[in-house]
């Protein structure tokens, strides 16, 4: 068991997710994306089907900050990080969520916008070849691959790992592997990769999260697309910190599509038993389990939006 230092406080920045609006009103602990500059109209940020969120952490007066996933274009995290006036050289580590094309995309640019070299985490299996989808008309279609020579480029240390890894003066947890335990979270039906020539279920195993342990309110667990299911998520979280209260759930829960809409009840009766504080799902959530959560859990219900700061 590796043992998580208490946080402080925690502030997240979406700077990529599926939606943006610039007309939701901040309130206590959420701060929207900023509407004007000295007098003038801002310019827009960017919103496209990936994720991006910077995370920061504080400590005993000290601040750490992690970035989990760069978004799906190129230059959209980029933009947004300009537009925020976010200094990336404040970014300690990257942690990639998994290996999809939506999840890497403004990884390159951003490592070189920071001068010193820094840790991106990641699961082997992120740099998986051959990955792709089957249609119900027998079309397949390939994904994009990550290319782990494109990011040493940059002069950073790649670590590959299965097992929770800390980061931030032990402030981060990255989970690694995700154990799957429910019998309802089976991953995406019609994903499959080539290995060794031989055609095999993608069950998506380097799809991993963040952990921290907020003083006096329990996890907060960060999600790039909970590809193996939230509450697979939420139960391993719990495991590998030895700690049962669960404060916040953020990020991608993978629930759109008719192959997740019906486990859309099971899950949210899950996630009711933690009796968590702050939920705010993103990206690939889908809409009708963003409805069924904003009715369910309406006190702990946050909208992200891009250029959303979210304070815990």
């Amino acid at each position: 068991m590796i043992r998580l230092r208490t946080a402080d406080k925690i502030e997240i920045v979406t700077l990529m997710d599926n939606y943006s609006d610039c007309l939701i009103p901040s309130s206590k602990n959420v701060s929207r994306c900023p509407h004007y500059k000295n007098g003038k109209v801002a310019p827009p940020l960017l919103a496209e089907h990936g994720l991006s969120l910077l995370v920061k952490v504080f400590a005993r007066g000290k601040s750490h900050s992690v970035l989990l996933d760069a978004g799906w274009s190129a230059n959209g995290v980029l933009h947004n990080l300009k537009e925020l006036e976010i200094n990336t050289n404040g970014i300690e580590a990257v942690v990639l969520s998994h290996g999809h094309m939506d999840h890497y995309g403004s990884l390159k640019g951003i490592l070189k916008l920071i001068t010193n070299p820094i840790p991106v985490i990641v699961h082997p299996d992120v740099f998986l070849r051959n990955r792709f989808l089957t249609l119900p008309d027998g079309e397949k279609i390939t994904f994009p691959t990550l290319n782990e020579s494109t990011i040493q480029k940059n002069g950073v240390q790649v670590i590959k790992n299965t097992e929770p890894y800390i980061l931030a003066k032990e402030l981060v947890m990255v989970t690694g592997e995700i154990e799957r335990t429910t019998n309802f979270e089976k991953g995406i039906p019609n994903a499959y990769l080539e290995r060794r020539g031989k055609i095999e279920r993608d069950l998506i195993m380097d799809d991993q999260g963040l952990i921290i342990h907020l003083k006096g309110k329990g996890l907060v667990i960060i999600t790039g697309c909970a590809h193996s299911g939230i509450i697979n998520t939420v139960r391993y979280a719990q495991k590998i910190s030895n700690m049962d209260q669960i404060y916040a759930v953020i990020g991608g829960l993978h629930l759109s599509g008719i192959n997740f809409e019906p486990t859309i009840p099971w899950t949210l009766e899950e996630l009711k038993t933690t009796n968590l504080t702050v939920i705010s799902p993103m990206h690939c959530t889908g809409w009708k389990a963003m409805l069924a959560i904003a009715r369910e859990l309406p006190v702990q219900f946050v909208v992200s939006s891009v250029g959303t700061t979210l304070t815990l």
